[in-house]
């Protein structure tokens, strides 16, 4: 059987693949990638101490095989696909990690461990991993985007584990250094590897999805560019012909493959990425946004309250309504945001809360609405909170612009205080901030390596 011809759109993204190691991010673009560098980090590190990160860890560990890259949490080393799969699922142990609206995906949570093992794999510098992080936004992000994904999605497929695993391969390529023909067939083989349904939402430990939005990127991701760079070989267009990836996946619908390309080198997606302020799901964001500044704008304390009305989207409403885990529980946290202030990584975690008097009793008080005027604004997650004290006064804050998100980005400061809080009860202060003010300065690295240190816990 005859090779199709191969199209120039992949011609196109391969060569770009293979020589983005040798081009210079703009200021902004690695400034940016910091950031998503740094909170994945962080998401791993606390990840570590959660069911799925240790789930992961006891995995990896049950392995054995050749040392090469470091399982985050401990001093275990392991292959490189075992440790860069163990630190995805660390990565979303939690509802920590950062996301893309437009591709409907969390790209950190699989690119940047896959990034991480393929730089101590090879003793990669700091700004090659940047490169290569930046790299796996743009190609993982665009791969969904070239399909019809809210359809395509509606289907059943499972968003989160295509696109991840073309960004994981294009990291991992860079920084094993394949050139643009071995780049086509590192594409062929997370191709193959491509896979994934929505079932996901009925996890009710976060086990199953930390391996689905993180894990199983990062393993294709690993294996397809460790297995080329191993000499395999592969078809050069998985893309183009009677039998590839888009009629597999697509159908008869059209597809927009020319969005793999568009604005390579001048679009950076890293730059389009959201970063979560609060460590609970994305749903909660913007009302949690809303009632913490509701207190900071009128002093607002419990003791006030008499009832608070929140309203979301429905399918936002559905995802989180009284769900048993915390973090993922909108009367929860609104409540916890209401006694303490603030909503701290802990206190999203403290399942004891659940059945805490006082924060059961403010929990009561919250009620949640799933109203369809905001399923317009979908991927966006609008939220509107509406606080009636006992006097009868109501204080009312619409949610617009998620903080965070690109619409609303945090500051350097921001993001340094929530990495920061993240890592210091499992790293020690002293340790937490090294790694902190390491990664702002990734550039003076000069082997991902030496970063071992601060990782091990």
């Amino acid at each position: 059987m005859n090779q199709p011809e191969v199209s120039p759109v992949i011609l196109e993204l391969a060569e770009y693949i293979a020589s983005a190691r040798g081009k210079a991010l703009p200021a902004a673009v690695t400034q940016k990638t910091k950031h998503h560098i740094l909170d994945t980090v962080a998401a791993m590190v606390s990840g570590s101490r959660l069911l799925p990160g240790k789930r992961a860890i006891a995995y990896a560990k049950s392995r054995g095989g050749v040392e090469e890259a470091l399982v985050i949490g401990t001093k275990h080393l392991a292959p490189v696909e075992i440790a860069g799969m163990a630190n995805a699922m660390e990565a979303h142990a939690d509802e920590t990690d950062d996301s893309h609206a437009r591709s409907v995906t969390h790209p950190g949570a699989g690119i940047v461990p896959s990034a991480i093992a393929m730089a101590e794999r090879y003793g990669r510098n700091g700004t090659q991993l940047l490169r290569a992080v930046a790299l796996g936004y743009d190609v993982g992000t665009r791969f969904n985007m070239s399909l019809e994904i809210s359809k395509w999605a509606a289907e059943g497929h499972g968003t989160h584990t295509f696109g991840p695993g073309f960004g994981c391969g294009a990291a991992a390529a860079s920084l094993a250094r394949l050139d643009a023909t071995e780049s086509r067939y590192m594409l062929s083989y997370v191709g193959q590897q491509a896979s994934g349904v929505g079932a996901w939402v009925g996890d009710r430990e976060h086990v199953e999805k930390a391996f689905d939005f993180g894990g199983m990127p990062a393993r294709n991701g690993l294996l397809a560019a460790t297995f080329v760079k191993a000499g395999f070989t592969a078809t050069e267009n998985l893309f183009a012909g009677q039998r590839n990836f888009y009629m597999a996946y697509s159908g008869t619908r059209n597809t927009n493959i020319n969005e793999l390309v568009r604005g390579l080198g001048t679009d950076y997606e890293i730059m389009q990425t959201n970063i979560k302020r609060w460590c609970v799901g994305s749903p909660i964001q913007a009302p949690l946004d809303s009632l913490y500044e509701l207190i900071k704008e009128h002093k607002l304390k419990a003791s006030q309250v008499e009832h608070i009305l929140v309203r979301v989207s429905p399918g936002s409403a559905n995802t989180v309504n009284n769900r048993t885990m915390p973090d993922i529980n909108m009367q929860q946290m609104c409540a916890v945001m209401l006694v303490d202030g603030f909503v701290s990584f802990e206190a999203a975690h403290d399942e004891a809360r659940m059945t805490d008097r006082r924060t059961r009793d403010m929990r009561a008080k919250v009620e949640l609405f799933g109203d369809p005027e905001f399923e317009k604004q979908y991927p966006g997650r609008q939220g509107e909170v509406t606080v009636t004290l006992k006097n009868g006064t109501k204080l009312f804050h619409h949610t617009t612009a998620v903080r965070g998100t690109v619409e609303n980005p945090m500051t350097d400061e921001e993001v340094d205080a929530k990495c920061y809080d993240l890592m210091a009860p499992i790293l020690g202060t002293r340790r937490a901030r090294r790694l902190v003010d390491t990664i702002w300065n990734l550039e003076d690295v000069k082997d991902v390596r030496d970063m071992r240190p601060l990782l091990t816990a």
